[in-house]
Formats: C-alpha cells, structure tokens, sequence
C-alpha cells in the first residue's frame, strides 16, 4: 500500500504508525511511517501551536514515534489494540503535557508482513474541553459514570459517598484494592480519603500502611507525575509495563513489588489546572483494561470536581468559624454553638462547665512593644488555654476574651484547671488570665452560665488587680 497516497486523502491530521510484534507476544517498535501535510504541519510549523509542543521539529518518515512525544504506555497500547488486535477506537483526552485536548482516532490497516501492523491515526484539536465530545460514551461507561455523578450531587455525607463510589470503582476494575489519595504540596502531606478493598483481601488501612511503613510517603507520590510522563494516566497490566515502571521509577517499582502489586491503574485529580491527588486501583482485572480506563478517565474528571468543591467548603468553614490569629474557635462559632445548645439541636449534656478567661497586659504589650508584641501574646494565650484544656470546644469571644465549654467532664477536674491558672497568672513571668467558672448538672440554661461565669470573670480580675496594683492597665 501506498502509505503516502493513503494518508493524503484525509484532511484531518492523519498519520500511519506501524507496530511490530515479538515472538514472546511483546511488541515494540512503533514508527511514525507517514504523514499528511496536516499532521506534518502539526510537528514542523512554527505557527502552529501544536507543533511548539513536541519533542522533535522535523518529520522523518518511519522514524520512532518518541521522537515527537515522550515514551507513553497509553498510546502504545492503543496502537497495539487497534493494529494488532484489530480494534478500532476512539478517545478525547487532556494529556497532562499539552496545554490542549486531543480528539482522537485510530483505526485498524490490513498487512501481508507476519510481524509488522498498522493502523491509522487521526486526531483534532481543541484548546478546551469540548463537551459534546465527552459526552459520547459508550451506554456501558455512561451509566457507570452517570450512578457516580448522582450519588455524588445527592448526598448529605460526602465522605460516606466517596466510600460508595470508591467500592464501585473497585468492583468495575475487579481489583483487590482501590483508593483516592489527597496531597498537599505545601505541607507534603498525603492523606487517604477513600479506600476500597476485596472481602477476600485482608490488608491495614492504607493511611496507616503509608504512615508505618515510609518516613514520608509523599516523597514517592511527587515522583508520580514524572512517572506518568505527561501522559492522562499510568496503567501497568504486565511484567513489560513493570519494567518500564522500573526504568522510570525504581524506588516506587520496589515498593510495588513489595506489596505483591502485579497490575496498577493510576489517575491524577486535576481540577482547574492543580493536582488534588490521585486514584488508584491494583490487581484489577487486565482483560477489561480499556472498559476500566475510559470509565475513570471520566469518572475522575468529576470526582476532581467534587473534591475540590468539598474542599472548598472546608476552607470557607474553617474561615467562617476559626479565629485566624489565635486558632481557636471565633465568635461567630460562639454564637451558632449557644444557638445550638438553646434549641437542643445538638444532644442535650449531662453536665457542663463555661469558663470565661481574660487575657490580662494585652494593653500593656501593644502599648509598650506594638502590636505585633500584642498579637505573639494573644498566640500564646489560645496556646495555653488548649494545652489545659484539651478536650474542651475553646472560643475567642472578642478582643483578649476567651470562652470555654467543657462537656460531660467532672466539675472538680474543671476547677482544679481553673485554679491552677489562677495561680500561675500570679507569676508576672507566666500568661495571666482572670477566670470565672460555672458548673451545670441540671440543665440551666447556658445563657445562665455564660453570664454567671463572665461575672465571676470580672471579680478575679479586680482581686487580681486589688493584689498586684502596679499591674493594672493605664
């Protein structure tokens, strides 16, 4: 056949790869054997924007497809699928390493060479996401990807959900364990938000297995993009793709080994251009590789939504109930937990104490040192008060006023805290708080305490100054 004629008829960017096939059943090999002026255009223009992105700035027929993009296990299989196998396909995905999406096509060529195949590439461009393209899924993975997107717009519990979905996608992949992890590249931390595995599998929870046995995982899951080598995702389904993943990655290989991994699909969360972690499932079923692939290439592009969303929420409720300077609870957070407590929406205590305690030299520091010197010492208060009282719901009610509630714990161990505060402050050395207390057994309501305790509050302070007179503030 005349490659060059072929590809010429199509207007599209269309190019003919070959692919040879090893006696051991392995394949390798894969060439770029001709290209239409469109597709040429694609690698050689310097106008075009494509062609700012590839590897090599020249077309060199029958030349190695990574002579134009980095080495991907993703595209090799879709090669060998369709020119082997003889399986046409079609995908629309977002490699991480182009700033565009790619809609494309591959479709298999006969050959009277015993060892050697073909097939057809054609592709389009899109700057973005074009969603009329996404939306054209098989009925199988659409109603894969459908059940996930309902579950998650209709819950109340999110984590909850998660874990649904999580055990779905491991059932889909046939896999012996599935999981979401969460990064935080400023802290470089990593924490699991899901996980899924086999009833016939007995492992420990994979945030305890990641935090036993590494110093920092993270360290490995940095490496994971490097891995993926801009590709939309890592699958490993056999000992040849292991052995890439051991060129690319050995400290991560091992670990895998370790773990009696024989078969991995990972997926970045990516949503508006940041990484929020990944999801993974190992020992899936390889026989179903392209079924497992296109439903999480989908299906992650929403959960990536969600999670951010959900993280979003968190940021907006911390902000909305955490005073930012001191990190105890706000007065905002006062007032909707009192709220709370009047109409009983949140369950009724046996008991509980309120204390109020008041920072005492506030004035005297941002008078004499700033109000940097003023805000260290706020810092070391809320300290203090959390140290003491570890198990109780700390609030600044406003200025160098705090509040504590402390529930369903023992009156005498409350005010034997207080006390020793109380004592401590006498040292000029030391934090200094005036404090009241009020302790409640028999259902009063808190409003009661909440002014009792200020009140008592007030008369520590003025035995307080009463006893140290050179302390009191100007």
């Amino acid at each position: 056949m005349d490659f060059q004629a072929f590809v010429d008829t199509f207007s599209a960017m269309t190019c003919i790869i070959s692919i040879e096939k090893f006696p051991d059943g392995h394949f390798g090999n894969i060439r770029l054997v001709a290209g239409n002026k469109a597709y040429v255009d694609s690698i050689e223009d310097p106008n075009n924007f494509v062609s700012n992105q590839m590897v090599s700035n020249k077309f060199i027929p029958d030349s190695p497809y990574e002579n134009y993009i980095p080495k991907d296990l993703n595209f090799e299989d879709k090669c060998y699928r369709c020119a082997v196998l003889k399986k046409p396909s079609h995908e629309y995905i977002h490699p991480d390493r182009y700033t565009f999406w790619l809609d494309m096509y591959f479709m298999p060529l006969e050959s009277n060479e015993p060892n050697k195949f073909y097939c057809s590439y054609s592709q389009q461009v899109t700057i973005k996401a074009d969603s009329g393209i996404m939306s054209k899924l098989s009925a199988d993975t659409s109603s894969a990807v459908l059940e996930t997107c309902i579950k998650l717009r209709g819950t109340k519990n999110f984590k909850h959900t998660m874990d649904e979905v999580m055990n779905d996608i491991r059932s889909i992949c046939d896999a012996k364990l599935s999981c979401i992890l969460l990064t935080d590249e400023q802290e470089r931390k990593c924490t699991v938000l899901c996980q899924s595995t086999a009833p016939e599998v007995h492992v420990i929870p994979m945030q305890d297995y990641i935090e036993k046995c590494f110093d920092n995982f993270y360290d490995i899951v940095e490496t994971w993009k490097d891995t993926i080598a801009g590709s939309t995702c890592l699958i490993i389904k056999d000992k040849y793709d292991m052995g890439v993943l051991q060129e690319r990655n050995p400290v991560w290989f091992d670990s895998l080994r370790g773990a009696d991994v024989d078969s991995l699909v990972l997926f970045p969360l990516e949503y508006n251009d940041m990484l929020l972690g990944y999801i993974w499932a190992i020992n899936f079923d390889i026989n179903n590789t392209m079924r497992i692939k296109e439903i999480l290439e989908i299906t992650s592009f929403f959960l990536a939504s969600e999670i951010s969303n959900y993280q979003l929420f968190n940021k907006l409720e911390i902000m909305s109930s955490v005073d930012q300077l001191t990190g105890t609870y706000n007065r905002n957070a006062m007032n909707n937990r009192i709220i709370r407590f009047v109409s009983e929406k949140d369950p009724k205590p046996n008991c509980y104490s309120v204390v109020f305690a008041d920072l005492n030299g506030l004035k005297q520091a941002n008078d004499n040192n700033g109000h940097i010197a003023g805000d260290l010492l706020l810092k070391n208060a809320a300290h203090k008060l959390m140290e003491v009282f570890p198990e109780c719901e700390i609030y600044r009610a406003g200025g160098d006023e705090f509040m504590i509630i402390a529930v369903d714990l023992p009156e005498q161990l409350i005010t034997d805290r207080v006390e020793k505060l109380k004592k401590e402050s006498e040292d000029p050395n030391n934090i200094s708080f005036a404090l009241g207390i009020f302790y409640d057994d028999k259902g009063e309501d808190i409003r009661v305490a909440m002014r009792t305790a200020d009140e008592r509050m007030y008369a520590d302070k003025e035995r307080y100054y009463a006893k140290f007179p050179e302390r009191k503030r100007k």
